[in-house]
């Protein structure tokens, strides 16, 4: 599972899809719908939240406007589109860490979009997130 902190316009449409399943899926855990996945690590931010439900859904609102805007139809219905706004932080050295490893995802998966953003020195956080100095999150699974 890959929640990722980076904006979702630079994901392919492979990576998008993916990211939607696999954060319904972080839905239903946090929900107490399923009994698997449950301590993953990249639930932890969600779950420290104040409200991990709304903070979830939150994070489904950005993606489904991504898809949206690129003509895909996600199921608004999977999610909570009227959740509280809920702002997390992740620091810059998950950024850079995110960044390289999708980079290193759209060389093979990618090539056309690996070389339209390779070249971009700071990739925009996922909206939900602000930027804070530090190295990568001790969640991260390296």
């Amino acid at each position: 599972m890959r929640i990722w902190s980076l904006h979702p316009k630079y994901l392919d449409a492979k990576g998008l899809v993916a990211l939607w399943r696999e954060t319904l899926l972080a839905q239903h855990v946090l929900e107490g719908k399923t009994k698997g996945y449950k301590n993953h690590p990249q639930l932890i931010r969600f779950k420290k939240s104040k409200y991990p439900i709304d903070a979830i859904n939150y994070y489904l609102k950005f993606i489904f406007e991504e898809a949206e805007s690129r003509g895909y139809h996600f199921s608004e219905e999977k999610f909570d589109s009227h959740c509280k706004k809920v702002k997390l932080s992740v620091t810059d050295g998950q950024m850079k860490y995110e960044m390289e490893h999708l980079l290193k995802k759209l060389k093979t998966r990618d090539p056309v979009l690996f070389k339209k953003i390779k070249s971009i020195k700071e990739f925009i956080p996922h909206p939900m997130f602000t930027i804070t100095k530090g190295e990568i999150e001790d969640w991260e699974v390296i």
